[in-house]
């Protein structure tokens, strides 16, 4: 069965469980699931030992699982507009699998979450597609027709989905963030399903 990686960094909880919304999006998408993984915390001092499997959570994502996917969601908190330094270092260390185009022509989606409203989540969600489209992997947003878009008072936009955390970050996914991460589960992993299904070939070469 193909599987989604859904890729997160989490300090306070709450991409983590964006992620977890995402995943069951994926599931939805008939004959598909959601392989859930983590990244490793890094030092601004010296690279850091950690064990591979962490205390706690999904395990630690590895150049295998991007390389195994059908499709990629990425998820981190917002830091002055950009991913985390631990997103940014896993993804730095992805160029064995860019010189061969390994993910070329793969789905690829992002979510984020911030403390406010304006702090910076667009910024953060558009930040994150570039190495991806570096990697040539097809960017999958969410369409207005999802209701949420419109209604929504907090997180959600059209580049991914987005969560409001709150000042001191304890804030819950309300009901239309959380549909929005199902939704754009959902939708990746169709479009995952459909381009695995074509056979076309990733480079656009016949």
């Amino acid at each position: 069965m193909p599987d989604v990686l859904v890729l997160y960094d989490s300090r306070h909880g709450n991409v983590a469980r964006m992620a977890r919304g995402v995943a069951r999006g994926v599931e939805r998408a008939a004959g598909m699931q959601a392989r859930v993984r983590t990244i490793a915390p890094v030092s601004t001092t010296c690279e850091a030992v950690d064990p591979p499997i962490p205390a706690a959570g999904p395990p630690y994502a590895t150049l295998d699982d991007l390389e195994r996917c059908a499709g990629l969601a990425l998820g981190s908190p917002t830091r002055f507009g950009n991913m985390t330094a631990a997103m940014k270092h896993f993804i730095d260390s992805t160029s064995a699998l860019w010189l061969p185009g390994k993910l070329a022509g793969k789905p690829a989606a992002v979510f984020t979450s911030s403390s406010s409203m304006h702090g910076g989540q667009e910024a953060t969600l558009l930040s994150m597609m570039l190495p991806l489209l570096h990697h040539g992997m097809v960017i999958c947003g969410l369409p207005y027709r999802e209701p949420e878009l419109m209604r929504t008072r907090t997180g959600g936009t059209p580049y991914g989905a987005s969560h409001v955390a709150g000042a001191d970050s304890t804030r819950p996914l309300d009901d239309d963030e959380e549909r929005l991460c199902v939704a754009l589960g959902h939708r990746l992993a169709t479009l995952a399903r459909c381009l695995a299904a074509s056979g076309e070939p990733a480079s656009g070469h016949d």
